[in-house]
């Protein structure tokens, strides 16, 4: 039997995942988290690997996005398999899940069969790779081999990003401003400039002239992440 935790912080979605994963009769779902700190709050509770076999984890989750959630399990349990689930496009956010350590990554939208399937790769210790997924892998392993050395640290620097510092990174480099930044992802113009001043260090550059270059040279290094 195939122990999972399901971590998103929408009831409904995660009420489908476990009404899909129900008609899998290897599949278990033990435990769900709304958040990133029930989610490791969770885990730890179970043991890790010794009680779970799998973590399903939403990438936008309160507190602590999946992406930390997901770097901090690596660290804690890393034997423990994680599979990503999201709305966001793979081409996006696929290549960074699993720089980071993530078994793979799922689209919302997936076909049942396929959530299962991932489900099983991913808890047997596979990879599960869409062709989308594959695409955007083997792009961003031929940038970084003909970039070298200059590119992969601009690579290391957006990797250490946050969900949001990387919302937060992509609107800054096309030149939206603090408060247009604090409408569209519905924060405050002082939680904005907060995730700026993280970005900013992360990537080691000093002003938002700094930071769009930053960015081009990245889109040249990984055009399809």
């Amino acid at each position: 039997m195939i122990k999972v935790l399901i971590g998103d912080d929408h009831r409904i979605v995660r009420e489908g995942l476990k009404q899909v994963l129900a008609d899998a009769p290897d599949v278990s779902v033990l435990a769900e988290a709304a958040s990133g700190p029930e989610v490791l709050a969770q885990v730890q509770a179970l043991g890790g690997s010794a009680g779970l076999d799998l973590v399903l984890l939403d990438i936008a989750m309160p507190q602590q996005d999946g992406l930390e959630v997901l770097q901090i399990l690596r660290r804690t349990h890393p034997t423990l398999p994680v599979l990503m689930l999201s709305t966001y496009p793979e081409k996006q956010y696929a290549v960074r899940c699993i720089k980071l350590g993530a078994g793979g990554y799922l689209n919302k939208s997936a076909d049942p069969d396929d959530m299962v399937a991932a489900v099983r790769k991913v808890a047997a210790g596979g990879m599960y790779v869409t062709p989308d997924t594959a695409e955007a892998l083997a792009a961003a392993m031929a940038s970084a081999g003909r970039s070298g050395a200059a590119a992969q640290a601009v690579v290391a620097g957006v990797d250490a990003l946050s969900h949001r510092e990387y919302q937060v990174f992509r609107l800054l480099s096309m030149g939206h401003a603090v408060g247009e930044i604090g409408a569209q992802l519905k924060l405050a113009s002082n939680t904005v400039s907060t995730y700026r001043a993280r970005i900013l260090e992360k990537t080691g550059t000093k002003n938002d002239v700094e930071l769009a270059l930053y960015a081009q040279r990245h889109s040249r290094s990984t055009p399809l992440r």
